[in-house]
């Protein structure tokens, strides 16, 4: 089993920065991808950022140049810190991780965290 728990969330003002943490812990043989993913009132959840076993990231258009996602494989934690903060970055923030564990390749996501971005 895998668990996620998620930090760093809250209220900041239009242009302020935000990092958010995500740390994975359980029987984690390796892992093969984080990501980032929003969820605002009224919309679907969308895709904010993926970080690959590997190296390689992928971003939102809305987020480029604003956002950098990045990871500590020592301590199985992914970041996401967000510069230039808009209100309509507003929405909660989940983590998702895909994993090989003793169970096999396992799909998890952490509890949420919300994000408000307002004057």
């Amino acid at each position: 089993q895998v668990q996620l728990v998620e930090s760093g969330g809250g209220l900041v003002q239009p242009g302020g920065s935000l990092r958010l943490s995500c740390a994975a812990s359980g029987s984690i043989f390796s892992i093969i991808s984080m990501t980032w993913y929003r969820q605002a009132p009224g919309k679907e959840r969308e895709l904010v950022a993926r970080a690959i076993s590997g190296g390689s990231t992928a971003y939102a258009d809305s987020v480029k140049d604003r956002f950098t996602i990045s990871r500590d494989n020592a301590k199985n934690t992914v970041y996401l810190q967000m510069n230039s903060l808009k209100p309509e970055d507003t929405a909660i923030y989940y983590c998702n991780v895909n994993v090989y564990s003793s169970r096999g390749r396992i799909d998890a996501w952490g509890q949420g965290t919300q994000v408000t971005v307002s004057s």
